[in-house]
């Protein structure tokens, strides 16, 4: 999913003169923007340096080495958190080593936005006549750097306000203040964070889903069984709350982002399968205040709001056919702005 992002930062880089063909770009990644950055580094005769975390499996490690990367993978850790941390630790001892290096900043250069207004323009013409329409959009999408559910979300509503957007969360994860909950399982890649995301917009999104590791996986094995779809468990979370959302609002359009396929995932989930729950029997807790959060799987209105410690929620709106809130305006930080 991220190529489409990677190649248009790395083609705007170079536009502005920011970067030069070979020189060699820096990012950690969970795995699929390392596969995406080495490709767009490969296509435009730059080179290419990830600290990998330990989620990179030996098919992407091969991909990688193909494609001319440099990969520093760290040591194997059960506490994902910590792994996060220990990776943008090493970017900054790389760059303390080579200051001619680029850090792409994934997490908080909303560069990486830029490459998701085709895919925003490709939804447009593919729910032509119903997301513009009396019924309206919903967009649902894992949030892990922010980049595409922000980006898709923002390019979608500049015509067509009715859109409204969904986020995925881990368990665990800081960005939606669910950090005082622990997931026994594990924290999913690639969605969720230990440290604050500059390019999180958290003003873009109405609707928050809090899932787990059992739940994700029913997710993902139900969209194997059912529509043939072989994705990633950060897909199979948001498979789950792209058909509560349908549930509760049939007459909306329901577009769901499936960010990776399930390769990586054989061992973890497709082998475990027989432990899936059936989807059926899921169903998510309704919560007004991060306070009562709860696993497996918490569903909350955000309303457009910026992240606050004392964030709380009102109830759905009624649903009226037709009508719509007003969009968000705020933009996530430019440039080098955001935490590290």
């Amino acid at each position: 999913m991220k190529v489409v992002s990677a190649l248009a930062a790395v083609r705007h880089l170079l536009d502005t003169g920011a970067v030069r063909r070979g020189d060699t770009l820096l990012d950690s990644s969970s795995g699929i923007y390392a596969y995406a950055l080495a490709l767009a580094c490969h296509r435009h005769g730059m080179r290419c340096h990830i600290v990998g975390s330990t989620t990179v499996d030996a098919t992407l490690r091969a991909q990688l080495a193909v494609l001319g990367a440099t990969l520093e993978r760290m040591e194997p850790c059960e506490d994902l958190k910590l792994d996060q941390k220990r990776r943008v630790e090493r970017i900054h001892e790389i760059l303390a080593e080579h200051p001619e290096y680029h850090w792409m900043r994934q997490y908080h250069d909303d560069i990486h936005y830029l490459g998701y207004r085709a895919v925003a323009e490709r939804i447009r013409r593919s729910t032509d006549g119903r997301g513009g329409g009396r019924g309206g959009l919903t967009l649902v999408g894992g949030v892990g750097s922010g980049a595409s559910t922000g980006a898709l979300a923002r390019y979608l509503r500049e015509d067509s306000p009715d859109v409204e957007l969904v986020g995925v969360q881990p368990f665990g994860s800081v960005t939606f203040g669910s950090e005082h909950v622990a997931d026994p399982e594990i924290i999913i890649a690639g969605i969720g964070s230990s440290i604050p995301f500059g390019n999180v917009d958290h003003a873009s999104y109405d609707t928050l889903h809090w899932i787990s590791f059992d739940a994700a996986l029913a997710g993902s094995v139900d969209l194997l069984r059912r529509h043939a779809v072989f994705a990633g468990l950060s897909t199979g979370a948001g498979y789950l709350a792209a058909r509560w959302e349908r549930s509760r609002a049939p007459e909306r359009t329901v577009v769901f982002i499936a960010a990776d396929t399930g390769h990586r995932y054989v061992d973890s989930v497709y082998a475990r399968h027989h432990e899936a729950a059936a989807v059926a029997s899921l169903t998510p807790h309704q919560v007004t205040d991060r306070a009562e959060l709860a696993l497996p799987w918490s569903r909350m209105r955000w309303n457009r709001a910026s992240r606050g410690p004392d964030r709380t929620s009102a109830p759905d709106p009624p649903q009226v056919p037709g009508t719509h809130r007003p969009t968000g305006s705020r933009r996530p930080p430019a440039g080098r702005a955001g935490p590290e």
